[in-house]
């Protein structure tokens, strides 16, 4: 499989010479043993070490070969193999749970980027069959108009950098939660329990189709300790929150997803949001 990369610096194109990618200007990029590369310079990090910590992305794949979440990878993998596409990226891949099961649906090549060099180095040291990167999704390393299909699960959406990214009349999937998603373990941390909304079809997109998927499953601590550690709200528990959670032992916790398409307007301007 090639690479079509560009230099997050001057925004050439890389090329691939022995264990590294450079680009015209001379600016080079190392990959990893692992066989990720790192393509976020210092000036695009916000903190030491960006992103997801070591501690969310064990707890994340420790949750994952769970397989609770297996049906939402299903589903989008199902969706990749009805789209003919050349290049795919997953924006804010995290440890590769969902980028390995697009790959495994397509003939496409399949990037998976995200910021978290923690996650990445877990992603690519399992599967071999997609290309990861460190990288920033507010500024992905790739030429305008590269992807055929891009994929969000659970990441932030940076519109313009979407519209950038996205070939006119390609397709964009975003798998967000649904209205009741971990409604049950939320109500130990909140007085009130707000569901979530539908994602606002983002600019220079038409959105096509719509899912909510839903499933019941019963949670031992462990789980649920993973399954907290790795969502945004893990912060949020106390001390007496995390024992409570243990005296009741097993936890029967909503899991609903919506899986939204939407697809790229045929217009090549980029617009300013």
């Amino acid at each position: 499989m090639s690479l079509e990369y560009s230099c997050p610096l001057c925004s050439n194109s890389l090329i691939k010479t022995a264990n590294m990618l450079r680009c015209e200007n001379n600016h080079s990029f190392d990959f990893a043993k692992e066989g990720y590369v790192n393509l976020l310079p210092v000036q695009q990090k916000n903190s030491k070490q960006p992103g997801d910590s070591l501690e969310m992305v064990q707890a994340r794949r420790a949750f994952l070969e769970r397989n609770y979440y297996a049906f939402l990878q299903h589903e989008l993998g199902q969706i990749i193999s009805d789209i003919a596409a050349n290049n795919i990226i997953d924006l804010g891949c995290g440890e590769g749970f969902y980028t390995q099961a697009l790959a495994n649906n397509t003939q496409a090549t399949v990037y998976g980027v995200d910021i978290s060099k923690a996650a990445v180095k877990y992603a690519a040291k399992r599967y071999s069959n997609c290309h990861f990167s460190v990288a920033s999704i507010s500024q992905a390393p790739f030429k305008s108009y590269f992807a055929d299909v891009l994929v969000s699960v659970f990441a932030p959406l940076f519109t313009q950098e979407l519209a950038r990214l996205a070939k006119p009349g390609s397709t964009l999937v975003v798998a967000s939660p649904g209205p009741k998603h971990l409604k049950e373990l939320k109500e130990y941390i909140y007085s009130s329990v707000n569901e979530h909304t539908q994602i606002e079809v983002p600019a220079m997109f038409t959105q096509t189709s719509q899912t909510l998927i839903t499933e019941q499953v019963t949670l031992n601590f462990s789980d649920v300790k993973n399954l907290i550690m790795m969502t945004p709200f893990a912060w949020k528990f106390r001390p007496e929150h995390w024992l409570a959670l243990e005296e009741k032992g097993e936890h029967s916790v909503t899991l609903s997803f919506y899986i939204t398409q939407f697809t790229r307007d045929k217009s090549v301007a980029v617009a300013h949001i």
